[in-house]
């Protein structure tokens, strides 16, 4: 039963998301900063709202780790969302997800993580994919590659510094610090590039705020409550449902290397979590 629901969470997710990613592909028209500044905006009614009605403190008590968490996750959030002007929705979504790679890197400079011959060998499978993606599909822009990478890059520095915070933090105050930052430079940086909403477009913006926070409290359910090898690879399903939300909604059209280097990508990442997975269960027999 606890299984079925953690499926059932991370299903949730991985659409909530979609919906969310597609609306900002779909919202293009406004600039990268405007957009991260409407997601936070949306985000921080329900952090903020959550922490009021939970009595919990909003500084937390790790404060400079937060901060920087909050700065190196805004880069992320502002280059990817860049990075949807010049790509398809489903070729950006896979190729952020590279972004436990340069976690490893991190991991082994930073924390003097181990990390195993094999898992390279995954990594590069995954490498390669981005490289099939840029070289044989013309729909993928240099531009929008190099924002694209860069954003995997601080995403994968976010992992390491969530890591150094564990569980002396609330989450909800981790996410609500990245939410009032991101808010904070989206707003800042949409100044000089405002392009006032009218009618539904509203709405639209304010939604991003609220399928992201979904989102994010869909996945923490489903990891809460299912074992990470049999949850984790449902995350990939949002390459699967961005296609599709490319293709029927957006008008986008993807090339069989477009696939073949998502293939790539995703099945590397994948091969990593179940050897990590398999580690795991061997060293607490």
């Amino acid at each position: 039963m606890e299984l079925k629901k953690a499926i059932y969470y991370m299903l949730l997710s991985t659409l909530a998301f979609t919906a969310m990613n597609g609306l900002l592909k779909f919202l293009t028209l406004y600039s990268a900063y405007q957009l991260v500044f409407f997601r936070s905006l949306g985000s921080l009614f329900f952090t903020f709202g959550f922490l009021l009605s939970r009595g919990v403190p909003f500084l937390g008590t790790h404060r400079k780790l937060l901060v920087i968490r909050g700065l190196v996750g805004s880069t992320s959030m502002v280059l990817f969302f860049m990075a949807l002007h010049y790509i398809p929705l489903g070729s950006a979504v896979a190729l952020r997800y590279i972004a436990p790679i340069f976690a490893a890197i991190f991991a082994i400079l930073l924390l003097r993580e181990d990390v195993k011959p094999i898992q390279w060998l995954f990594f590069l499978t995954s490498f390669l994919g981005v490289l099939v993606l840029k070289g044989l599909d013309q729909s993928v822009s240099v531009v929008g590659l190099v924002l694209v990478l860069v954003s995997a890059v601080f995403s994968g520095m976010v992992y390491i510094i969530i890591r150094r915070i564990g569980n002396r933090e609330h989450p909800v105050v981790i996410v609500n610090y990245f939410m009032c930052i991101a808010a904070i430079i989206g707003g800042v940086g949409a100044i000089f590039d405002w392009n006032t909403p009218a009618g539904i477009d509203w709405l639209l913006l304010l939604s991003l705020g609220v399928f992201g926070y979904f989102g994010q409290l869909f996945m923490t359910k489903a990891f809460q409550m299912g074992e990470t090898n049999l949850i984790a690879p449902l995350k990939y399903l949002e390459v699967f449902f961005a296609v599709i939300v490319g293709v029927v909604f957006l008008g986008e059209a993807y090339s069989i290397w477009s696939f073949v280097g998502m293939g790539m990508i995703i099945g590397g990442l994948l091969l990593n979590i179940s050897y990590k997975h398999q580690k795991f269960k061997e060293r607490n027999l």
